[in-house]
């Protein structure tokens, strides 16, 4: 057995923005090639352009990327949107081929890159079962032994003989997962199967995708859920604009990776108060979002208080002026709104500070929008987007690691007591039903 489970080259794949890619042409296609490309050729001629693709038509999705993993080997690829993450991937899953470099594979590959990759529509969900697991070079045999469990983990038994074009989104997902992580694959690819699927769905999958990795099979797992992360792989592999920014334990790098995050839009200010942004009555001079952190490093949670400060220039003598907050989700969904005290304000810079405590917010995205009101109804300003920052999840007790529903999560009292402990013959009647007698 190889003490390689991946091993990755120099890899790199080159996209074409709006190119087409080369294929079998109809008669018809081939004709209206030759009828266009004087017209193509007299266009390319007049936009200053060669006929050939501009440096500025490719991007790079993947540049020099190496690195190997071992079998058994749990790894996290984190990164944001963009990054090229999918496209690693797909290139693991042979889906794709590299523009340059090259990738070991020792082992069978299960993948789940997207909801039903590698499924036939038209089949059913058996037909589909036994259809991938043949992809997988199992044999017939293996795949019938491990049948039942995956129709019951998908939870599709009902409809296991229905084409799977006619399933629902949760239910194609269900049978997509089951089948990729109950085939025996040596190798598991896993790309953001948290992305779909309800609470106790994604519950489900972390719990056998710790079952897999706790089985020593190789697991590589992109998502943006950073607890589970942390929790389900030893390392981590980050990503930034097609290139390995950062690998090590995964706590250290989804810390360091969380924190570069948090510093993307923590700070604006406009130092010349002309051209800054508002009009002859308020102009904006600063934003800044402050996470009361112990150190720079610490990510910020959904225990982490946060402090805003807001500057402005007032150009209106004893104007009764109030600042109003607005922080939305990534969604649009205004999550609430707060204000200050409306007050005679004297001309020069003025300064508002707002806290947004601890165990209020849920994980997630926000951002920011500002106004400066006066008379509690007039206002002289209205801006959007001044700031942004991200909230993570904190480690959880249990097995479940999904997304809590709502946009806000705070912290409440409870009190849970037994008002009337069961007599002895109840008990003993209850454990006689949940056996059968």
């Amino acid at each position: 057995m190889s003490d390689i489970a991946i091993r990755v080259e120099n890899l790199g794949k080159l996209y074409r923005i709006g190119g087409r890619q080369e294929g079998y042409k109809t008669f018809r296609e081939s004709l209206m090639d030759a009828v266009q490309a004087p017209v193509r050729r007299l266009g390319a001629l007049l936009g200053g352009r060669n006929g050939q693709a501009q440096e500025d038509d490719t991007i790079w999705a993947l540049q020099d990327v190496s690195f190997e993993v071992k079998p058994g080997e749990v790894v996290g690829v984190i990164g944001r949107n963009g990054a090229g993450k999918s496209t690693l991937l797909k290139i693991l899953s042979r889906i794709t081929e590299p523009t340059t470099g090259r990738v070991e594979i020792h082992g069978r590959v299960g993948s789940l890159l997207e909801v039903g990759t590698g499924f036939h529509p038209e089949l059913t969900g058996r037909e589909n079962i036994f259809l991938n697991g043949a992809i997988l070079g199992m044999k017939k045999a293996e795949i019938v032994r491990r049948f039942d469990e995956i129709v019951a983990f998908a939870e599709v038994e009902k409809f296991i003989d229905t084409p799977v074009k006619r399933y629902s989104s949760g239910m194609y997902l269900r049978l997509a997962f089951a089948v990729a992580a109950h085939l025996d694959p040596e190798i598991l690819l896993v790309d953001e199967v948290l992305a779909v699927g309800d609470a106790s769905f994604q519950k489900k999958c972390l719990g056998k995708m710790g079952d897999v990795a706790k089985e020593g099979r190789t697991v590589l797992f992109v998502s943006h859920n950073m607890t589970a992360l942390r929790s389900l792989c030893q390392r981590a592999v980050c990503l930034d604009e097609g290139i390995i920014v950062d690998d090590g334990p995964a706590d250290k790098v989804v810390s360091r990776y969380l924190q570069t995050v948090a510093n993307s839009m923590l700070q604006q200010t406009w130092d010349d108060p002309q051209t800054a942004p508002g009009n002859d009555q308020v102009r904006l001079h600063l934003v800044r979002i402050s996470p009361e952190l112990e150190t720079w490093t610490d990510p910020v949670t959904v225990q982490t208080p946060i402090k805003l400060e807001f500057e402005y220039w007032n150009f209106v003598e004893d104007a009764p002026l109030n600042l109003s907050l607005l922080v939305y989700s990534v969604e649009g969904i205004c999550v609430f709104a707060s204000w200050s005290d409306s007050k005679a304000t004297p001309i020069g810079l003025v300064r508002g500070v707002c806290s947004i405590p601890g165990n209020l917010l849920n994980d997630g995205s926000y951002n920011v929008r500002i106004l400066i009101v006066k008379d509690t109804s007039k206002i002289l300003l209205d801006q959007s987007n001044v700031g942004s920052f991200e909230v993570h999840d904190v480690e959880r007790e249990g097995n479940w690691y999904g997304k809590c529903i709502g946009v806000v999560r705070p912290k409440l009292n409870w009190t849970v007591e037994c008002l009337s402990p069961l007599s002895s013959d109840a008990s003993s009647l209850i454990s006689r039903a949940d056996s059968g007698f």
